[in-house]
């Protein structure tokens, strides 16, 4: 069995996928405390303050690279733009998830670090699936996924928004290696 890096970096055209640190914590709470982005999330809260972005730092520094990937998007020019990670579902699949602070959004960077992620996670991972979910009145995200791959599957699931309070409508993809 190859071993996994612990601190694997991705390289794409304009971004760069890297580990949280601690001291991204500002600049996630800055970007993430805007409803627009925490309502097409499950688990964040609005608002998000410093506090929320250092206990999820924490949350996250022990978990099992086997497991779960986390990545912080850098952008060249901007620093950290959003994150991106894979997580263990109910099911045990990789399942993908990923936000963007809003000045960013509709510029592609989406698409491209998702895309990258998943040759990562094919590659060097060994990940044959992964699945994903949009809230379906989120169809931009929709979009990112069918540009990275994803297909859907067809299945809609009532999934929480901490930001929302309550179940939100998602469909529910598919993508194969």
């Amino acid at each position: 069995m190859c071993a996994i890096e612990l601190e694997p970096v991705i390289r794409t055209a304009r971004l760069r996928l890297r580990k949280p640190r601690r001291k991204d914590a500002d600049r996630i709470a800055a970007l993430a405390n805007d409803i627009d982005v925490a309502r097409m999330t499950t688990r964040m809260p609005h608002p998000y303050g410093l506090d929320h972005a250092e206990t999820y730092l924490d949350s996250i520094a022990g978990r099992d690279p086997s497991r779960e990937a986390l990545f912080v998007v850098d952008h060249e020019d901007e620093g950290l733009i959003g994150m991106l990670g894979f997580h263990p579902n109910e099911l045990g699949r990789a399942e993908l998830g990923y936000w963007l602070g809003r000045p960013y959004w509709g510029q592609g960077y989406a698409t491209e670090a998702a895309s990258a992620a998943l040759v990562w996670a094919s590659k060097d991972w060994r990940r044959r699936m992964v699945v994903a979910g949009h809230f379906a009145d989120n169809p931009a995200s929709g979009e990112v996924l069918c540009k990275a791959g994803f297909l859907y599957t067809g299945e809609v699931r009532k999934l929480p928004s901490a930001a929302r309070g309550e179940p939100v409508p998602a469909r529910m993809m598919v993508w194969l290696a």
